[in-house]
């Protein structure tokens, strides 16, 4: 970056849009710290992309194509699967909440599904893009992003079982 106008614009970017793209980038590896270091990591590819950016308008697909295929390319390698096994146990509460456990549910389930197949289901359902826009940010055709979905959609189901529907449309409703 040359200039403080480019400089203004990527920081108004990263405000407006840093909440939107880090839960997108949890959606695809599960795990908050890794959500945060994948966000960081696309902010940083943008950063270094901002100069040649045509249309400041396309700068958010951009980023979250950047998430999707930093995400994918971090499951190739041999040490993201990797855990540490001396972390301490979540606290555990004497009730609680129905919703929160058909969070992690859903969100177990999806962390089964392919990485392209996650891609497709995160963009197309939690991020709520079309299919053409979702075939734009992941580089494919709408095809393709059609039958990524319905076969995460139906890995879903076979890990969540005969619940599956119950259980999304129970994740969708507001908590009182």
């Amino acid at each position: 970056m040359r200039n403080a106008s480019d400089v203004t614009a990527f920081c108004e970017f990263v405000e407006a849009r840093s909440a939107s793209l880090f839960r997108c980038a949890y959606l695809m590896v599960g795990d908050h710290q890794l959500a945060q270091d994948l966000l960081q990591e696309a902010l940083v590819k943008t950063l270094l992309a901002w100069p040649r950016l045509r249309d400041r308008a396309n700068a958010d697909a951009y980023t979250r194509r950047v998430v999707v295929t930093t995400s994918i390319s971090w499951r190739r390698r041999r040490s993201f699967h990797e855990r540490p096994t001396d972390a301490l146990p979540e606290r555990v509460d004497l009730d609680p909440a129905e919703g929160l456990a058909t969070h992690d549910a859903v969100v177990a389930a999806l962390m089964t599904v392919p990485p392209r197949q996650r891609a497709a289901i995160v963009l197309r359902y939690y991020e709520d893009l079309t299919e053409a826009q979702t075939a734009d940010v992941m580089g494919c055709s709408v095809g393709a992003v059609k039958s990524q979905v319905a076969a995460g959609l139906k890995r879903l189901r076979a890990v969540l079982g005969q619940n599956f529907d119950e259980t999304v449309t129970t994740e969708r409703e507001p908590s009182s």
